[in-house]
């Protein structure tokens, strides 16, 4: 991946507005900003959430609170705590989030 054209600057996302996303349970809550083809986004999943789908866009996402869940369409699973991360590339391998008890991510894509 190449970055360009993308001047310093500073995000303060509590300013950042958000979009509420309904999972097959619970909510996701997104707050994105676009620097050219990179997506960036802190995200949070209210307690109890499940994704309604299985995603196959590929992301690097840092858990910053709570617990995540990760699913893969194979079968394994995988559970991240706050500090940990995971990636995963474009149609690779695809998964679905949830949470019992929420969580908040960093997610760039």
């Amino acid at each position: 991946m190449q970055m360009s054209e993308i001047p310093f600057g500073t995000t303060d996302w509590s300013q950042v507005a958000p979009t509420y996303h309904k999972g097959e349970t619970g909510e996701a809550v997104w707050r994105t900003r676009n620097f050219g083809p990179i997506r960036v986004r802190q995200v949070e999943y209210t307690p109890g959430y499940l994704a309604d789908h299985w995603c196959v866009k590929g992301h690097i996402l840092l858990v910053l609170d709570g617990e995540l869940v990760t699913e893969l369409k194979d079968g394994r699973v995988f559970t991240l705590t706050a500090g940990q991360s995971y990636q995963v590339a474009d149609n690779a391998e695809p998964h679905r989030s949830r949470t019992a008890t929420g969580a908040r991510l960093f997610i760039v894509d």
